[in-house]
């Protein structure tokens, strides 16, 4: 397919040489380049697609990357990536080596702030707005948010200290959960560019001239002027935070776009712009499912998304199974999740068991003293959260949680390497940041049936407990309906073997048994990293001269750290050796390629069991 003019594109400067009315086509060949180039890699698509003509208006206004945009979340940045330079390195977006998902700074000068978490945009832009005014320099930032990201309280945080910073920073928040009704047309629009023109801010400078700035006229008109604005649009709340409150606009308007953006940049101060798109925009089947079309694999774009159906349920799908069961017999469960119903498994819980449901928005702070309050009152709290997503919650699980010893299981989905998302997204320190904290009891499971045997241990311990498991399908192990426990705090011998005792923690086990084929070697599935099953560390240690840990987790402080101090307390004399992830962030790529890398496959483990046995 040709694009005849984002052919000629290959920085925001050759944007800004084209005329208005050539962009409405600009924006065409960018949304129909988006579903080629994502059908052939997997992606995000639906957020990318409604943003579009938002990312076209804020290069073309905007002197970037002088000007600093600064997204939020970021995985609505494809169309600023290809506009930016990387249009050929969407060929391979998100595989190894290729150009990632998320805004980084290492990739571009016009990534100004690496994230790939949500929230965090209004802070990082008002930073570089003061930065600039310290600096003496007249450039611009602009934080990019969604409505969803809104709801969390750095955001917040972040509003309320700009607004009486004295920054120039203009806020965009894209709000694509609400459609564009009457309201938002003609008139709307006529508001928008008044509002965000020179003639209003003129009128209230000169009449402070005329009349000061507390006399009692000038104070009676600046209240007719927020009760206007109240009135006709939903921006009291910004005004009262002390922001200059535009909106909301049509965000695939470009004719509204632009002006009122160009507008805005000539103002002064803090400022807030409020514009609505629709997430899937100018793909048929992304708009009537926006969320199917949220995270994609590969697919053909005539004939969409098609279900797969391998035999092998997601660990997701176990977890999802094992709460309506767990449910349907304990009245005391409730759920909890930070806005990843669909992706923690929950759906089916949430049409059963609605008034125990609770999808508390993107606020994971929120989450953990929430299920912490629940817990006091006798209710039984399961937080299902990603891994990477509880470090954001990290003090109120300390605090509020484990400090008083409160019955809270914590669902960790995406344990370990999740592959293309990369390196915010990978759960790669878990273990590590679990493992200190007193009263938390952490397990991790080998496999389907395992993993749902162990929620019922962590549902039935009387304090907090953490389950964490790996991203997608398990081994394939068919999973029982019972709701039996496992015995707490014990692992198992899963093969005996001689010399070589492999000790397997959770996703590890299957590689080890793999390799201790090869060399007879015995393999033990820990199962609990806390408390470790010191007998059986000490029995593996009594019977092999060398014993290694395996991990996909950080090295540092992990599950082998809790290995290596029973071994010192103990006196062992066994040779021990700890392998899981290298001191480093691991980059985006196949999931298996990534753990080869690091050498926790079959034939890392058996490569290191041999050296480290010929050295003896």
């Amino acid at each position: 397919m040709t694009y005849p003019l984002l052919d000629t594109i290959d920085c925001p400067a050759r944007l800004r040489e084209f005329d208005r009315k050539q962009l409405r086509q600009l924006a065409e060949e960018l949304r129909a380049f988006l579903v080629e180039s994502v059908s052939r890699t997997g992606g995000h698509l639906s957020s990318n697609l409604g943003t579009v003509e938002l990312t076209i208006a804020l290069h073309y206004v905007f002197d970037t990357p002088d000007d600093r945009l600064v997204w939020d979340v970021g995985h609505q940045t494809y169309t600023h990536k290809i506009l930016t330079g990387r249009r050929d390195g969407m060929a391979r977006l998100r595989n190894h080596g290729g150009v990632s998902g998320f805004p980084r700074r290492c990739e571009s000068p016009y990534d100004t702030f690496g994230v790939g978490h949500s929230s965090t945009s209004i802070s990082a832009a008002l930073g570089m707005a003061l930065a600039a005014k310290l600096h003496g320099d007249a450039r611009r930032a602009v934080a990019i948010i969604g409505d969803g990201a809104m709801s969390a309280g750095q955001a917040f945080e972040a509003l309320n200290n700009a607004g009486v910073a004295d920054a120039d920073m203009l806020v965009v928040l894209n709000d694509n959960d609400m459609s564009i009704s009457p309201p938002v047309g003609a008139l709307n629009k006529y508001l928008a560019r008044a509002l965000s023109g020179g003639a209003l801010d003129a009128a209230r400078r000169a009449g402070e001239k005329v009349f000061g700035p507390s006399s009692s006229l000038i104070q009676f008109a600046s209240r007719v002027e927020e009760h206007v604005k109240g009135l006709l649009t939903p921006g009291t709340l910004f005004e009262e935070l002390g922001f200059n409150y535009i909106g909301p606009i049509d965000g695939h308007d470009l004719d509204s776009l632009i002006p009122t953006l160009q507008n805005l940049k000539k103002l002064k101060g803090p400022q807030f712009l409020h514009v609505v798109t629709c997430k899937g925009q100018g793909y048929k089947l992304a708009e009537a499912d926006p969320v199917l079309y949220h995270g994609v694999s590969k697919f053909q774009p005539e004939i969409g998304i098609e279900s797969r159906k391998d035999g092998k349920p997601t660990y997701a799908q176990v977890f999802g199974q094992w709460l309506c069961d767990m449910a349907a017999v304990e009245p005391g469960l409730v759920a909890i999740t930070p806005a990843m119903g669909e992706g923690s498994g929950m759906i089916e819980f949430a049409e059963r068991f609605p008034d125990r449901y609770f999808d508390v928005g993107i606020a994971e702070q929120h989450a953990v003293t929430f299920a912490a309050g629940l817990a006091c009152e006798g209710m039984r709290p399961v937080v299902a959260i990603y891994s990477t997503f509880l470090q954001r919650a990290y003090d109120q699980l300390l605090h509020d949680v484990a400090l008083q010893k409160l019955p809270v299981v914590f669902a960790l989905d995406r344990g370990g390497l999740v592959g293309a998302d990369g390196p915010t997204h990978h759960g790669a320190f878990d273990l590590s940041y679990l493992s200190c904290v007193p009263n938390m009891v952490i397990m991790a499971p080998a496999d389907e049936e395992e993993c749902r045997r162990m929620l019922t241990t962590a549902f039935r311990h009387d304090g907090p407990c953490a389950v964490r498991y790996p991203r997608g399908a398990g081994t394939g192990v068919e999973t029982q309906s019972t709701l039996d426990g496992l015995p707490f705090g014990k692992g198992e011998v899963r093969r005996r073997g001689r010399d070589i005792a492999l000790l397997a923690f959770g996703s590890m086990l299957t590689p080890a048994l793999q390799a201790a084929e090869a060399i007879d070697a015995s393999v033990a599935n820990m199962r609990f990293v806390k408390p470790i099953d010191r007998e059986l560390i000490i029995e593996l240690a009594r019977e092999h001269s060398l014993l290694i840990s395996i991990e996909e987790n950080a090295l540092i402080g992990g599950a082998g750290a809790e290995v290596a101090r029973v071994l010192d307390e103990t006196g062992s004399t066994a040779r021990f050796v700890r392998m899981g992830l290298p001191d480093r962030f691991i980059d985006h790529g196949d999931q298996s390629r990534l753990l080869a890398e690091a050498g926790l496959d079959k034939d890392g483990i058996l490569r290191a069991a041999q050296t480290y046995r010929d050295e003896q």
